[in-house]
């Protein structure tokens, strides 16, 4: 750790600490330090710098639709900053600071015990909460350019990968980030299991957590990410089907209440298809080293959309066969 690293972890800690009234913690736990988030628990509280370049005034407004009322049970409210005149973010060592309550995450050792459905129910519960009633108006989902990033970060370590950029390419341009999206719906940007927590710790009620990509935009994004996993073989058709099940059966607006979802999801699921295997491609090139399994798995997905033009119809199914139900 760089001594800017740990200077910025040990602040955290020191405000999560005082916060939760233990001042003095000896020694900050680190939960996460990557170049995007660095978050720190000091008691019963976590501290979260987020990503260099961060807007604050977008993310203050992020923070205040997660703190409202009609978010409760669904996104883990922000915690206020009691040295900051109970502020929801702060600056510190040039990075934006938010404060959170602690949360029990999935367990990564026990696959099988995944919240599929819990989270497919929170995805409804989010997509149907009316906009007009939020703060805000809240801005723009960021699923679209964080895929965006990541291409440019592959194309910034190498070449890139043909197959990974040829089915980018024939992406639609709102699932690229080059035009608005389809729809105006909440969306969480970033759903995956590590995104979910249980609050109260340990068993309490799970609820979705990350306010980073927030925003109104078109809700199959939200979906996308297990759709493009079960595309892959990565996901068990059991678990895919609680996920969707539960969704649908909240109203969920991203796809129809019944009959075959791939049409609607056809583009997004390219688009994370794509993300996610540009930042394996790039991942493994900075770190000199061939792709794992998985990590092949999910380029081998992008090689066969490569092969088919995007578009909604179901004959561009970029499903193995033994997956597509």
């Amino acid at each position: 750790m760089t001594s800017s690293g740990a200077a910025l972890t040990h602040a955290l800690g020191a405000v999560a600490a005082a916060a939760s009234r233990v001042p003095g913690q000896a020694r900050p736990a680190v939960l996460a330090e990557r170049p995007d988030a660095t978050v720190v628990r000091g008691g019963r509280l976590v501290a979260k710098a987020h990503a260099p370049g961060t807007d604050p005034g977008e993310l203050a407004l992020r923070l205040r639709v997660a703190a409202h009322p009609l978010l409760d049970g669904v996104l883990l409210p922000p915690a206020p900053l009691p040295d900051h005149g109970g502020a929801l973010s702060t600056v510190l060592l040039g990075r934006t600071v938010s404060l959170w309550p602690l949360g029990e995450p999935v367990d990564r050792d026990d696959p099988d015990s995944a919240p599929w459905a819990e989270a497919g129910a929170l995805l409804a519960r989010l997509h149907t909460v009316p906009p007009t009633r939020l703060p805000g108006p809240p801005p723009q989902m960021r699923g679209p350019v964080s895929a965006a990033r990541a291409v440019a970060r592959m194309l910034a370590a190498g070449p890139g990968d043909p197959a990974v950029l040829a089915a980018w390419h024939g992406l639609p341009p709102w699932a690229r980030g080059e035009a608005p999206q389809p729809r105006q719906v909440l969306c969480h940007g970033d759903l995956h299991m590590g995104q979910l927590v249980r609050h109260p710790a340990p068993d309490g009620p799970w609820c979705l957590i990350d306010v980073d990509d927030l925003g109104l935009g078109e809700p199959v994004w939200d979906l996308a990410r297990p759709a493009m996993w079960f595309a892959a073989g990565l996901l068990d058709p059991a678990d895919w089907g609680r996920f969707l099940g539960a969704y649908r059966a909240g109203g969920g607006p991203a796809v129809p209440a019944d009959g075959d979802p791939w049409p609607h999801l056809d583009a997004a699921a390219r688009a994370l298809a794509v993300q996610t295997a540009a930042t394996a491609v790039a991942k493994a090139a900075q770190e000199g080293r061939a792709l794992d399994g998985a990590e092949q798995s999910v380029l081998d997905t992008c090689r066969r959309i490569a092969e088919v033009k995007c578009s909604s119809t179901p004959g561009d199914d970029p499903r193995p066969a033994r997956t597509r139900r």
